[in-house]
């Protein structure tokens, strides 16, 4: 099993406009939509439909912590949340024809001993690999995350900021930086493939076992103690590219719990992630074999 931990999730609002209002008038509209947030929660989704098992947790609070709730047990995904007694973020984006607009809460203040409840509940189900993904809620720091990965006999795989990476001090078996976060944590250029590879691996000699870097039309790579992999971009008609980086951890770690090979997971992750941006947002689609052999992914041995 794959446990997947949210700490700060959301409920995601978007809506349409034709155009945003003046000072003092009211736009209305008929199309808005809501989702359950967070990059925690999105690998789940991806990994439900990787037909791998999954367990969904985090912080959630409140009305909106309800529907995070409700959403999932109505889409399938296995979740048992810890209540913080506070209100989950409310995130919102505003879309005109020509124009986006995102309006990020912060998320509610957590009192660093509410981790023990997370840890708790992990427990419970004895994963093979915890994954904690997403921003950190005020009152949670990188120590925290360390606390969770050191808590029990699971890996733990993170995907987080570029400066949260610097600060952890646990070993972790992955960490799934995109190409800002990894130049945020490494201070390299990241211009070329062959820079991100510099990077990932630098990276990955902080504590990680193996660094999976997400770089859109340039793929992705991997660094491992005994190699470095690149994989490049599947070529499809892009519509969005929300949650293309947690469908590539998905890939990946379902494959790497099958027992297959880096170079499988890889090529798997980024399968998963192309598949992903051909639908909007973080639904998530039905994943298929594309025409992208795994001898493509060309691996570099030390």
């Amino acid at each position: 099993m794959i446990a997947t931990v949210t700490l700060n999730p959301a409920v995601d609002h978007t809506l349409q406009v034709d155009a945003l209002p003046a000072s003092g008038t009211v736009a209305r509209t008929g199309s808005a939509h809501l989702d359950a947030g967070g990059k925690g929660i999105n690998v789940s989704k991806y990994l439900a439909e990787l037909e791998t098992d999954t367990v969904a947790t985090g912080f959630v609070g409140d009305l909106l912590g309800d529907f995070i709730r409700d959403r999932l047990d109505r889409d399938g995904i296995a979740n048992d949340f810890v209540d913080t007694g506070d209100r989950t973020r409310l995130n919102t984006t505003i879309l005109t024809d020509d124009e986006e607009y995102k309006i990020n809460q912060r998320g509610p203040i957590v009192d660093s001993t509410a981790v023990d409840a997370v840890i708790e509940t992990l427990a419970k189900y004895d994963p093979w690999m915890v994954v904690i993904a997403g921003s950190q809620p005020p009152g949670i720091g990188a120590e925290d995350l360390d606390r969770i990965a050191r808590a029990g006999s699971w890996e733990t795989a993170v995907d987080v900021g570029g400066d949260t990476l610097s600060e952890l001090e646990s070993e972790y078996a992955l960490c799934k930086p995109n190409r800002e976060e990894l130049a945020d944590a490494t201070g390299k250029s990241v211009e070329t493939v062959d820079e991100c590879l510099s990077a990932a691996d630098a990276l990955r000699k902080r504590g990680f076992t193996r660094v999976v870097a997400s770089l859109g039309s340039d793929g992705a790579v991997m660094a491992t103690p005994e190699r470095l992999l690149h994989a490049p971009a599947l070529d499809v008609d892009v519509v969005d590219t929300v949650g293309a980086g947690d469908a590539l951890l998905a890939g990946v770690l379902s494959e790497l719990e099958r027992g297959k090979s880096e170079q499988e997971a890889l090529h798997a992750g980024v399968v998963a992630a192309s598949c992903a941006v051909e639908v909007p947002g973080t639904n998530v689609p039905t994943f298929s074999e594309r025409q992208f052999p795994v001898e493509s992914v060309f691996v570099r041995v030390r």
